[in-house]
């Protein structure tokens, strides 16, 4: 289930019937991000010191109230460059979180969102510069909240979407090798794969193009990069093409 976006305009419906609403209780809508990267064949979760009460100075997941005068994707993407300096990622909705008693400040709905950007030195410094953190999946603190099912129910939806979607290239530089995208994958998947089949498996679907360059960081022979190819992928899947890994 999902949160209904109503905007609040002078010209909308919401805004000039707001009248009849006056006895309705107050509830605040919220935005949460909880945004991945993938670095050192880890994955990673930016995190940051809340700066208001309740919760002050604890660990939370990327997050604010939504405004009167814009959409909740626009909050989402607001709060994202605010808090991050981080711009044009891929950001999707996880889905609404509203229990009664979630949040002892107020009555708050929250429409959580989950991003992927690919991780280098930039980004570490451009997050770093605001004040956020990144966290080893394996090392995150508790966060507030119910901050950590957010989390856990993004794995979830990355683990079920990366078997079906090439979703996992949004995590990669542009340029990588074949043992890099199965470590991604198996650090998705929780799990080793079979190094022959993955190679055969992802080849065969024809959606990389190899470059005339080698990644050598990890033997003297080095491993032949690839480049992920956008446009055939979006070919092949309006034509019923599946991404089953």
């Amino acid at each position: 289930m999902s949160c209904q976006n109503f905007s609040m305009n002078n010209n909308s419906p919401t805004a000039r019937n707001a009248a009849y609403y006056t006895e309705a209780a107050p509830i605040l809508v919220a935005v949460d991000c909880i945004i991945l990267g993938y670095d050192d064949d880890r994955l990673k979760l930016l995190s940051f010191k809340r700066k208001v009460e309740p919760f002050q100075n604890e660990w939370s997941v990327i997050g604010s109230f939504v405004n009167p005068s814009e959409s909740v994707d626009d909050a989402a993407v607001r709060v994202l460059e605010e808090y991050t300096g981080l711009q044009n990622i891929f950001m999707e909705p996880l889905g609404c979180y509203g229990a009664v008693d979630r949040d002892p400040g107020a009555r708050v709905i929250s429409q959580a969102f989950f991003a992927l950007i690919r991780l280098d030195e930039k980004e570490v410094q451009t997050v770093e510069t605001h004040q956020a953190h990144w966290f080893d999946l394996s090392a995150v603190p508790k966060l507030i909240l119910d901050h950590n099912q957010m989390v856990s129910d993004t794995l979830e939806k990355l683990y079920r979407k990366a078997r079906y979607r090439p979703i996992g290239f949004e995590l990669l530089p542009e340029k990588f090798s074949i043992p890099q995208l199965q470590n991604l994958y198996e650090t998705i998947y929780g799990r080793t794969l079979d190094r022959r089949n993955f190679r055969k498996k992802i080849l065969s679907m024809d959606i990389l193009d190899k470059l005339d360059e080698k990644n050598k960081s990890s033997s003297r022979k080095g491993a032949f990069l690839y480049r992920f190819n956008q446009s055939r992928y979006q070919e092949m899947a309006e034509k019923g093409f599946d991404f089953e890994m």
